[in-house]
């Protein structure tokens, strides 16, 4: 919603310093960032191993305008921003959480659990024009006798009674082999999300009634929900020094700023994990989907590796954290020589032996 304190968190989170105000429908455009994505062990193994450079991954994420009622009609800010969250693969839904007179809350009264209902019905009635055109253009083939098209439209009407029901695509069954009958429709609702209630600063710790609202409506839901207070890593944002950033953060409460967790929950929310390589001149992270095998791996490193793979020799984070080197792994017999199928998990170290 607008004046969620949205483009502040988002400003947080990147270098990218987009305007915030105090007046809703203020902006006329998204703004985009890529960031990246605080990983604690980059920093344990650049002390085993210390090296030029470390990478970390990224994510881009995208800061949608305020969305009010009537927004899939045009309300507001309207259609031209449900296109650039259609574009998305996941969605971060920022919930004001928190009271200010001189920043009246556009529905008059701060009630985050409201919000959620108004944004899901917004998207839902979007999704139900998207499926209603598909069912136009299914419907003949399907009377023809056409076996797909009948199927398709089966999964089709299913998907509409689900939405015309006030519930959102991601929350309804459907067999793997028909998600193909609306894959191209990458409706909003199907999208997975994570939540994040904005608080004030003095519940940046341990949240506030209005985070328990949150957490009592969405506790049967499978979802991710968290908190930070948005001003607050505003001013952590604007330290440069580390050491007085640590200060701050120790004042406020915090080991860490809480954006930190909320960019790691998005990169998970993604499906996403987290491999290492190393050299003697660079640690890097790289992105795989959770159940990549060694091979796609090493394609996502360079082409050649993956047509050229041979094996992948493997050193688990907390193998090498504990016994501090490659050569400490290798004698303790913590170095696995692994084929082209084995499945690649978070914080496997990986060096691929390959030749074209």
């Amino acid at each position: 919603m607008a004046n969620a304190g949205k483009t502040t968190i988002f400003n947080c989170m990147s270098s990218a310093k987009a305007e915030t105000t105090i007046y809703a429908f203020s902006s006329s455009k998204s703004n985009v960032s890529v960031i990246n994505v605080p990983d604690p062990r980059l920093d344990e193994l650049a002390k085993l191993h210390p090296v030029e450079k470390v990478i970390q991954v990224t994510v881009e994420i995208v800061d949608i305008p305020g969305l009010t009622k009537g927004s899939n009609k045009g309300e507001g800010v309207g259609n031209k921003f449900l296109a650039d969250i259609r574009n998305s693969d996941a969605l971060i839904h920022v919930l004001r959480c928190f009271d200010d007179e001189k920043l009246p809350h556009i529905d008059g009264s701060v009630d985050p659990v409201r919000d959620i209902e108004t944004i899901d019905f917004e998207l839902q009635l979007k999704d139900l024009e998207s499926v209603n055109k598909k069912i136009q253009q299914v419907e003949k083939a399907a009377k023809s006798g056409d076996k797909d098209s009948a199927r398709g439209m089966e999964v089709l009407k299913k998907v509409r009674a689900h939405l015309d029901s006030f519930k959102n695509v991601r929350n309804l069954k459907i067999d793997g082999a028909d998600k193909k009958y609306i894959d191209d429709l990458f409706l909003l609702t199907a999208k997975p999300v994570m939540y994040v209630c904005n608080v004030n600063d003095g519940d940046a710790v341990k949240g506030n009634k209005y985070v328990d609202q949150v957490n009592e409506d969405l506790k049967e839901k499978d979802t991710v929900i968290i908190f930070v207070a948005g001003q607050l890593e505003a001013e952590i944002s604007e330290f440069e020094d580390e050491d007085d950033r640590a200060e701050f953060l120790k004042e406020a409460g915090l080991s860490e700023p809480g954006v930190n967790r909320l960019i790691r929950s998005a990169y998970s929310l993604l499906d996403l994990v987290s491999f290492f390589t190393m050299n003697k001149n660079e640690i890097r992270a790289w992105t795989i989907k959770n159940g990549t095998t060694a091979q796609q791996a090493a394609g996502v490193i360079h082409s050649d590796m993956e047509r050229g793979f041979i094996r992948a020799e493997v050193m688990k984070y907390v193998d090498f954290r504990s016994l501090g080197s490659e050569h400490a792994c290798r004698e303790k017999g913590k170095l696995a020589v692994e084929g082209k199928n084995y499945i690649v998990t978070d914080g496997d170290i990986l060096h691929i032996r390959f030749n074209v």
